[in-house]
């Protein structure tokens, strides 16, 4: 009987397995430093965000003005409308409020005061609702491309200043007509603008957060800004109201230092001669700057807590 020996197979190469070996989450840390990775749309740190920011100034000012030439490039009257659209609000707030329900009574030069509450409601009011889209309006721009997205809301609050400084031409004629000339106390409508637009910066970068988790939040704006108007003084006295015992402190403390009607009543004052500084409440200009401080550093740093989530989900 004759044995047969087989021959040892021949030895095969164990293929690489497909998984690296399990890290633990310090050892993956260290691999990733160790190779110079980071984090993909990882939130710089403040400083270095507003550094990126001042870096991306060019493109927030062209986005901003780009926008504003597109806003009415489909309406036959074109730039007309930024003029128009806050004029015919005005005529409307007339008729209803200052003729019908007679509040222009008891207020001198109501038509320059109404006008100008409703050319500075419009300037804030605008701000918010743009700030609500900024992120869900260019989520497009925000997957594609890598900048500081806090440069959007920004952007588009300096689209609605330009939009107010061009409007402004209108809002000085109606004053012209009205028997308003320019006094040396004109002057003081610039710091008042800039507070403002500082507050509105602020509160566009809270909306276009809450806004980009929240997308219902921008139908609700619109009933939340219009309380916030009748609150803030546009088409009546706040002062004129206040007078005597008719309304509670608390009550009389939130209408005096409301951020609208601050700034629209700051306004007021520095353009209209019959609107002294007896309507304006206590540290007034000290409220005015705390808003602005407040909501706009505030605001910026609320918005840039949440920079890596933008634009995923």
């Amino acid at each position: 009987m004759v044995s047969q020996t087989t021959a040892p197979a021949a030895p095969v190469d164990t293929p690489p397995p497909l998984l690296p070996p399990p890290y633990a989450p310090g050892e993956l840390a260290a691999l990733a430093a160790r190779h110079g990775l980071t984090v993909s749309g990882a939130r710089p740190s403040l400083p270095a965000y507003v550094r990126e920011l001042w870096g991306r100034r060019h493109f927030i000012t062209a986005f901003a003005t780009a926008k504003l030439t597109a806003q009415y490039s489909q309406a036959k009257l074109g730039q007309i409308w930024q003029i128009m659209t806050p004029l015919l609000n005005a005529t409307v707030y007339y008729f209803i409020f200052g003729v019908l329900m007679k509040t222009k009574h008891g207020v001198p030069d109501y038509v320059p005061f109404l006008v100008t509450g409703v050319f500075i409601w419009t300037f804030t009011s605008s701000s918010i609702t743009a700030g609500t889209r900024a992120i869900s309006g260019n989520i497009g721009l925000v997957r594609a491309l890598h900048f500081p997205r806090a440069s959007l809301p920004i952007a588009l609050a300096l689209q609605q200043l330009q939009q107010l400084l061009f409007s402004l031409g209108a809002l000085v004629l109606i004053l012209l007509v009205f028997g308003q000339y320019p006094q040396p106390s004109w002057l003081l409508a610039v710091p008042a603008l800039a507070l403002q637009a500082v507050f509105n910066t602020g509160i566009s970068m809270v909306m276009a957060r809450l806004a980009a988790r929240t997308p219902d939040i921008a139908q609700l704006t619109p009933f939340v800004l219009r309380t916030w108007m009748y609150a803030s003084g546009v088409m009546w006295s706040v002062g004129t109201m206040l007078q005597g015992d008719r309304v509670p402190h608390l009550v009389k403390l939130a209408l005096e230092v409301n951020p609208a009607a601050v700034f629209i009543n700051l306004t007021r004052f520095a353009l209209i001669d019959s609107f002294d500084g007896r309507q304006l409440p206590p540290h007034v200009w000290a409220i005015a700057a705390g808003w602005a401080l407040v909501c706009g550093v505030g605001g910026f740093i609320y918005f840039w807590q949440a920079e890596e989530s933008y634009g995923r989900g």
